[in-house]
């Protein structure tokens, strides 16, 4: 079924479209989004192990330009939230071992941004959890901010990629579910096994 083929009588709506004619570009948007925070992430990383910057000081390539805006809570918080927004809309554009893989994504990533929510809370009330005097989310308890924040992306991400692999590449029954064009049709034939 493809989006070419909507029903007489039925609209096509926004998320309709993002999941069908749109949704590869919409994913490599969101890609393209993903692969931004990570470079924030791995840069941040090289400034902590590679060049044995201070924890403080260590605050990416954005942050280094704009402290101000890496040290506030609400960047944090918007890019969990527009992963999470992107998860979601995208989900059902993936049919299958895509979808099964999407939607682990999609849950870890729940419980990621209700941690970036708490922590926006707690910088927005100045009333910090667990007796600490910076906003403190759960596992943070456990493993400092930094790698907690690599360890929550990874593990989002490879789930997400795993999902990009099946979805690109479709059994028959999955293709026949999907309503995007993502999956080249001459590729469909070589990987039916």
């Amino acid at each position: 079924m493809t989006t070419a083929a909507v029903p007489a009588g039925r609209r096509m709506g926004l998320v309709d479209a993002i999941n069908g004619r749109y949704h590869k570009i919409a994913l490599n948007t969101f890609v393209v989004i993903v692969i931004a925070h990570w470079v924030e992430h791995i840069v941040q990383g090289v400034q902590i192990y590679a060049l044995h910057w201070a924890r403080p000081r260590a605050k990416g390539a954005l942050g280094y330009a704009y402290p101000w805006l890496v040290t506030s809570e609400w960047l944090h918080y918007g890019f969990a939230l527009i992963m999470l927004i992107g998860l979601i809309l995208l989900r059902p554009g993936f049919a299958g071992r895509a979808r099964t893989w999407w939607s682990v994504a999609l849950w870890i990533q729940v419980w990621h941004h209700l941690e970036h929510f708490l922590l926006l809370l707690q910088a927005s009330t100045h009333h910090y959890f667990f007796g600490q005097k910076v906003p403190t989310s759960f596992i943070q308890l456990i493993v400092p901010r930094v790698e907690l924040h690599l360890f929550y992306n990874t593990i989002v991400t490879v789930p997400m990629v795993i999902a990009m692999i099946y979805h690109l590449r479709p059994r028959p029954a999955e293709r026949a579910l999907m309503d995007c064009t993502c999956a080249p049709e001459k590729e469909l034939t070589s990987s039916a096994a």
